[in-house]
């Protein structure tokens, strides 16, 4: 049952991340998040006693189906609500899918502000419906933008998909336009910082014209058509027909956005076949681009309609032709426009000229990348078994030996260049929250700078979509609840607009991100009687503010009041950290009270590659990762204790610190079974530390990871494997859910006593 709940817990999870994304009007992450939704009735369709949760999947996602087809508004409010929706479901998963009456009667309150009445959705599956309810790959609604294809023909209307002659040509068309689109976004926020400089605008041009003549020859009309209209405003912008001004920013902005959209239904058409091909409308887009050529400025309404041709088509359909952050969401000049002389300096060094500097690159098959590095890496385990191989180790032959060292450079230096091949600079990732933080300031009428050092830092190349929503999150913080109004920072003698730092840079054998805001901070006290009141701490606990301020990522922390800094669509920074750690990473805040807050995120430099130590129970070999490591020692009879309710634990350090048995654990036969005799290794995860007893240790040693694959892929307490120099199999521990199984134990022992008693 408890690995059903984690199972479920993931889904839920991801759906938090995903809810977090969604902004009023753009419908393109509803998709990914009704996805996950179908999967997780699916999944819990599928388990036993899991009617709850079951039930309450299909109310969101039936209430997430109304919203998409506009029979419910899409408000800020209404994804608010369903985000506490999720964190009742997170609630209720947490407890093993029994039921909460709490969780459901609030689940129902906020269901109905939303305007979905629970009643409308029946419980779990009958025995007449299992399919629909148990597929395990239940295919999400599609995301309405336009009438597909399939729903024109049943109109009797022609569709007419002749760019598809050549689709190896096309199939080039998405990629390079992806990388145009993603350089037109990048140039237009730069220009916003200096609007004279003739370059940039000359990029733009340039990048919208490649698109207009390619499109044009593959007789992709729409983009076409629309990317010519955009060229011809920024031709009159760099001829000096027209000034560059925010409402150019948003139109080009919106126009990127639209033509991103567009274009990902291509790669879909290409991917799934012409039923899902949709035929956008861009008539009204056009019609706002030539008001803004005209100096009309919003001359044009902000929702935009479907074009004449597609008239016919529901309202559901038409509210759905609105491209993503294509209107303004009120004017502030102050925002809009930033302030003399704050252009932020790691925008004047990352302009256009730096940009220039890049080397030539070619694009090679992410597919052909992973099998490069994992060739690499058997190659390097391979050299080190011949290496140790008994009858070669026993060859005194001087050149066999340089011919080892030599192979043993060579093998070495193939695995850094095949590792260095799948990092890539994190650049693009902090570029996008550039966006992020104007659009946040128009919205809430604050001026914030965001000043970015350490573009250029490389991170895995896995790394770089998975770090995405965590930093969207938290950049939202920042933004949305850290830095004050211009009007309160005045009072408080801060300067008008405010100022969110982000940083990356390596430190040992981790990639570090900080996100500083000079805001208002933490209110540490707060925290700490909101901890007190939901029993996560106790009055004696003596712990410092660092300790407090952590506690915001705990689950289910902010379900209810919100906290000053954290809050935002009640699901809470737990879903940050838990993103992290699926990256091996760790996540923390720092705070004062006034001056801002700082958080900090330590990831490890690849995902291939773990650095551990070695330890020896029995004949087996296990991995501990040297991140958690704190310290290793032999304990003495004085320091050994048995405390009741909670089993052994040693006197560290002042502290009283339980022992885990790893050999009772995964059943191994162990050479010592006396701690004392025995060696411990101190290791620490989400602040909770414990004592590993195990046999030797045999050294520190950089590891290539490998799934275990098949049956074993769910082993509890194991990260993976690794075959370690002399041929043996070696299993890297997972610390979180070593930890987890070693609270069960102690509860089901504590449990076990009390009945005895």
């Amino acid at each position: 049952m408890a690995e059903i709940a984690r199972e479920l817990s993931e889904y839920l999870d991801d759906m938090a991340l995903n809810i977090l994304m969604v902004e009023p009007g753009d419908l393109s992450v509803v998709g990914a998040l009704l996805e996950l939704t179908e999967q997780l009735v699916a999944e819990a369709g599928k388990q036993e006693g899991q009617g709850m949760i079951l039930s309450m999947a299909k109310s969101f996602n039936a209430a997430l189906q109304k919203i998409i087809m506009g029979d419910l508004p899409d408000s800020a409010e209404n994804f608010d609500r369903l985000g506490q929706c999720v964190v009742q479901m997170q609630e209720v998963a947490r407890k093993g899918g029994e039921v909460d009456e709490a969780a459901n009667r609030l689940f129902r309150e906020n269901m109905t502000a939303v305007g979905f009445a629970v009643e409308e959705q029946a419980g779990p599956p009958s025995e007449a419906e299992p399919a629909a309810a148990q597929s395990p790959a239940a295919p999400p609604a599609p995301e309405p933008a336009a009438p597909s294809a399939s729903a024109k023909a049943e109109k009797g209307g022609a569709v007419d998909l002749d760019f598809l002659q050549d689709k190896d040509l096309l199939a080039g068309f998405v990629a390079e336009s992806f990388e145009h689109l993603e350089s037109i976004e990048v140039n237009i926020l730069d220009l916003e910082q200096d609007p004279g400089n003739s370059d940039i605008i000359n990029n733009i041009f340039r990048t919208f014209h490649t698109i207009k003549g390619v499109s044009g020859f593959l007789n992709l009309k729409k983009i076409n058509e629309l990317s010519h209209i955009t060229e011809n405003l920024l031709d009159d912008v760099r001829n000096g027909k027209r000034e560059m001004d925010s409402d150019v920013i948003d139109v080009v902005l919106g126009v990127g956005d639209y033509l991103r959209e567009m274009v990902q239904n291509v790669k879909d058409v290409l991917e799934k076949g012409p039923d899902v091909y949709r035929d956008y409308g861009i008539s009204q887009f056009v019609e706002r681009v030539k008001a803004v050529q005209s100096g009309q400025g919003e001359a044009a309404p902000a929702v935009l309609q479907l074009d004449e041709e597609d008239e016919e088509s529901s309202s559901a359909e038409a509210e759905a032709d609105v491209p993503p952050a294509v209107a303004p969401q009120g004017r502030s000049s102050a925002a809009a426009q930033p302030a003399a002389g704050s252009q932020p300096a790691a925008a004047r060094a990352n302009g256009p000229a730096a940009r220039s500097r890049i080397g030539e690159s070619i694009k090679v098959d992410i597919d052909k990348l992973d099998g490069l590095v994992n060739a690499v890496g058997e190659l390097v385990i391979m050299q080190s078994l011949v290496r140790q191989n008994p009858l070669v180790s026993r060859l005194a032959d001087p050149k066999l030996n340089r011919d080892f060292s030599q192979l043993a450079r060579i093998t070495t230096e193939l695995q850094r260049t095949a590792m260095a091949m799948r990092m890539v600079p994190i650049r693009q990732t902090f570029q996008k929250m550039t966006r992020l933080v104007r659009d946040l300031s128009k919205k809430t009428g604050k001026t914030v700078d965001l000043i970015m050092v350490g573009e250029e830092t490389e991170v895995d190349r896995n790394m770089v979509d998975s770090i995405y929503d965590p930093l969207v999150h938290m950049i939202r913080n920042s933004v949305d609840h850290g830095v004050q109004s211009p009007d309160a920072r005045e009072k408080v003698g801060k300067p008008r607009t405010g100022s969110v730092y982000l940083r990356a840079y390596q430190k040992g054998g981790n990639i570090v991100i900080e996100i500083e805001d000079d805001g208002e901070g933490l209110n540490t006290p707060k925290i700490r009687k909101k901890a007190l009141e939901r029993g996560l701490i106790s009055e004696g606990d003596n712990l410092t503010d660092h300790d407090i301020q952590n506690l915001v990522f705990l689950p289910g922390f902010s379900t209810a009041d919100k906290i000053t800094d954290v809050s935002g669509r009640g699901v809470g920074m737990d879903v940050v950290k838990k993103a992290v750690e699926k990256l091996r990473g760790k996540v923390d805040v720092s705070s004062e009270a006034g001056k801002g807050s700082i958080f900090t995120i330590r990831l490890p430099l690849t995902l291939a590659i773990i650095d551990g130590i070695i330890v020896r129970i029995g004949m087996e070999r296990y991995i501990i990762p040297t991140i958690a490591i704190q310290e290793s020692i032999r304990p003495k009879r004085e320091e050994y204790n048995t405390v009741y309710g909670k089993g052994e634990a040693l006197m560290i350090r002042d502290r009283l610190v339980p022992i885990i048995r790893l050999y009772e654990i995964f059943g191994v036969e162990p050479t010592y079974t006396d701690p004392c005799e025995a060696l411990v290794v101190v290791v620490e995860n989400e602040g909770v530390q414990r004592a590993l007893m195990v046999d030797e240790l045999l050294g520190k040693q950089e590891v290539v990871i490998k799934s275990l694959g098949g049956y074993l892929k769910d082993t509890k307490g194991v990260a993976g494997g690794t075959i370690l120099g002399d041929g043996r199999v070696g299993l890297i521990l997972d610390l979180a859910s070593l930890l987890a199984i070693e609270r069960s134990s102690a509860e089901a022992a504590a449990t076990a006593e009390g009945e005895m008693f």
